[in-house]
């Protein structure tokens, strides 16, 4: 693609769930209840996360909690990276990104918090050793708890956003965001006392670093993805009240996967040979779902974007530019090289929300407003068509 991208003017009418006309696009019904669900969403978590601030500071000092949040900040980046590999072919909308993260930065840990100090109190009461006490909170309550908190938040946004959760992909992108908060505020905690225990920065505190910082960013995001994923086959399945099977359901290999990495410190000699011979392979296979969930929404975006060419919509050579990797590569380059970088950017994005929105009509999933959301992104990618000739 080095002299040009076709694009097909189109003069056809909107086509609905079953290929006749639907008419004028209409503001979509909803959009700004969900807004202010989130923004208050993200409100409440940030409350939240002045208060688990304030324990961090009050329980380590600011020095440590200082020297805590910038060693925090090196796995947290990692996992933005991944979080943004992953979600780069049907990007999430940023609000709920962004109340993922506070909800597993703050909400998640504060709830874990509340909760484990409960349960402190009930198992000194009940007395027994102090090794017995610490492998029950480490492997049994912790990971009961801390992978509920995560997943109830992973709940809320399906149940408030579910047009933007298409599936499984959307899953593990919401369960990283929300993981990568939930595991920056538990680093700080650890690097941060065990600065404060070691009086500075010393061989210990850089161990602690590279097992928790280096060797394990996704620990956190491999398990939470488990409900992730859960809920993003609810959402190709069913409605919000059958959400909640689905969620139960994601959450047995979630909190398994959590007691199997906190039980690796009691019930093996070799932790470095166990993370080689059980967590590297666990982290690989979960790569390797994830690339293959990625295929499927590929697949998915060219089958309805071609339903959309046959109809007129767009010429049959646009549907490669628009959905493959290798189209969107060869478009984008040819884009940036011509000065159209951002119109090209919008209108790969523009075709393949309307693909998703078009799978969950095909599907079954529609309800009084996908139609209207329908035609509103037809009309947007109308429009970004424009601009991109335009440009």
């Amino acid at each position: 693609m080095s002299t040009h991208i076709p694009i097909a003017p189109t003069t056809v009418t909107h086509i609905g769930t079953g290929g006749m006309p639907t008419g004028l696009p209409v503001p979509r019904p909803g959009h700004a209840v969900t807004v202010v669900a989130v923004v208050l969403g993200i409100v409440l978590a940030g409350i939240a996360g002045l208060v688990v601030a304030v324990y961090i500071v009050g329980g380590l000092g600011l020095g440590a909690a200082a020297g805590g949040g910038i060693m925090a900040l090196v796995p947290l980046s990692i996992v933005l990276a991944g979080v943004r590999w992953v979600d780069r072919w049907e990007p999430e909308p940023r609000l709920a990104l962004v109340f993922a993260f506070l909800w597993g930065s703050a909400g998640a840990v504060l709830i874990a918090l509340l909760v484990g100090a409960q349960v402190d109190n009930v198992v000194a009461s009940l007395g027994g050793s102090d090794s017995t006490s610490e492998f029950f909170l480490a492997v049994i309550q912790a990971p009961i708890v801390e992978e509920s908190s995560k997943g109830f938040g992973l709940l809320l946004i399906f149940w408030v956003g579910r047009r933007f959760f298409d599936g499984p992909v959307d899953g593990v992108v919401y369960a990283a965001m929300l993981a990568g908060g939930f595991a920056f505020s538990e680093n700080i905690l650890y690097f941060g006392s065990q600065l404060v225990q070691e009086g500075g920065l010393d061989g210990s505190v850089l161990q602690i670093f590279l097992i928790r910082g280096l060797m394990s960013p996704f620990a956190h995001v491999m398990f939470t993805s488990c409900t992730g994923i859960a809920l993003g086959i609810a959402a190709t399945r069913t409605g919000a009240f059958g959400a909640i099977g689905f969620f139960l359901l994601g959450l047995i290999p979630a909190i398994a996967l959590h007691a199997l990495w906190n039980g690796s410190l009691y019930l093996v000699s070799n932790f470095f040979g166990y993370y080689l011979l059980v967590q590297v392979p666990l982290f690989l296979a979960a790569v390797a779902l994830v690339m293959a969930l990625r295929r499927a929404e590929t697949r998915v975006t060219a089958a309805r974007l071609h339903e959309y060419a046959v109809a007129g919509w767009f010429a049959a050579d646009e549907v490669v530019p628009l959905a493959t990797p290798n189209g969107r590569r060869a478009a984008s380059q040819w884009a940036s090289q011509n000065g159209r970088g951002p119109q090209m950017r919008r209108y790969i994005q523009d075709a393949t929300r309307l693909a998703f929105a078009r799978q969950r009509l095909v599907t079954g999933r529609a309800d009084t407003r996908s139609v209207a959301n329908e035609a509103m992104l037809l009309d947007a990618v109308l429009d970004s068509r424009r601009r991109l000739v335009a440009g």
